[in-house]
């Protein structure tokens, strides 16, 4: 028992060390749905859902030698939330409320996936040590807290005084925060330093 307890302890961390800013993804999703009908609240869970279920598909067989992660270049995924980030900024109206940066579940996977890439190279060595066992109480981990994710996005999403807010900003803040996600990702992981060295 005591060995169950330490192994969902270490995947509940490390699930929430890689995925803390899928926080404030979902709850920006969550506020655009609520103003905007899109996306849909179910394609937002599903699409998250999807996503960490590609981002840890894609670990588990790096794990098992049958897939080579060409990291640094993953980062390249950073340039999807920019793009994002950057069509919501010129195609938004006049109105107040958030404008939709994504509009359904395949468009909310591809940025989870963006968004956690990196976590492919926290993944693939932790998976290559786990028994077959501790892997199921890793994954049912993971499928736990990627609900818990999404309902305290969903909360703070419906919470008046966060609606309002973005109500007041969200025309310019929904599309920074994909921005920034983006920026960051390609900052982060090498990729801007690699395309340097290939180009120069």
């Amino acid at each position: 028992m005591t060995d169950l307890i330490a192994t969902a302890t270490g995947a509940a961390l490390v699930f929430a060390a890689t995925n803390l800013d899928d926080v404030v993804v979902l709850t920006v999703l969550f506020v655009a749905a609520r103003g905007t009908g899109r996306p849909r609240p179910g394609h937002i869970v599903a699409g998250q859902y999807l996503g960490i279920g590609a981002l840890v598909a894609a670990a588990a067989v790096a794990a098992a030698g049958l897939l080579v992660v060409p990291d640094p270049w993953t980062g390249l995924l950073g340039l999807l939330p920019v793009a994002l980030g950057v069509r919501a900024l010129l195609a938004r109206s006049d109105d107040d409320g958030p404008p939709v940066v994504v509009g359904g579940l395949l468009g909310v996977a591809g940025v989870t996936i963006a968004n956690g890439a990196d976590n492919i190279a926290v993944y693939v060595p932790v998976f290559r040590s786990l028994a077959p066992a501790d892997a199921l109480v890793w994954l049912v981990v993971f499928a736990a807290l990627v609900g818990l994710w999404c309902a305290v996005a969903a909360g703070l999403g419906g919470h008046p005084a966060v609606v309002r807010w973005v109500g007041r900003v969200g025309h310019w803040l929904v599309p920074a925060v994909f921005i920034v996600i983006g920026a960051f990702i390609l900052v982060t992981s090498g990729v801007l330093a690699r395309l340097g060295d290939a180009l120069g």
